[in-house]
């Protein structure tokens, strides 16, 4: 007797690109802010243009990531106000949190890594 299971994204890229959005929003966050202090839409904005348009974030939906990190102390928020512009909350990676990229970055690497010596994702 054979059992198969049928995983729920087999046939939906879209929905497998959601969840993969999804699980590395953290890493994108904290990768951003490793070396200095940067606002919400200014995150989203890099993220967008490093990966080329790939992954694309409507700032309002980065608020709810920013404060469970903030929750958590990986990162710490703050209100800037500058002449001429509305004032922006700038957010900065704090020590737990440079512990939790380093992990999520290994953690990233050993998936790609082990994912390419399956599916072959880089030509020889």
């Amino acid at each position: 007797m054979r059992l198969y299971i049928l995983w729920p994204y087999m046939s939906m890229p879209n929905e497998l690109a959601r969840e993969v959005k999804r699980g590395s929003t953290e890493l994108l966050i904290l990768a951003l802010i490793e070396d200095r202090p940067r606002h919400g839409y200014e995150i989203a904005r890099l993220i967008g243009e490093r990966s080329e348009g790939t992954i694309t974030y409507h700032v309002a939906s980065l608020y709810p990531t920013l404060y469970r990190l903030e929750d958590r102390n990986l990162i710490e928020g703050r209100w800037v106000e500058k002449a001429g512009q509305r004032r922006r909350r700038y957010y900065r990676i704090l020590p737990e949190g440079r512990k939790v990229l380093a992990s999520q970055r290994s953690v990233w690497e050993g998936f790609f890594l082990a994912l390419d010596r399956v599916v072959k994702l880089r030509q020889a």
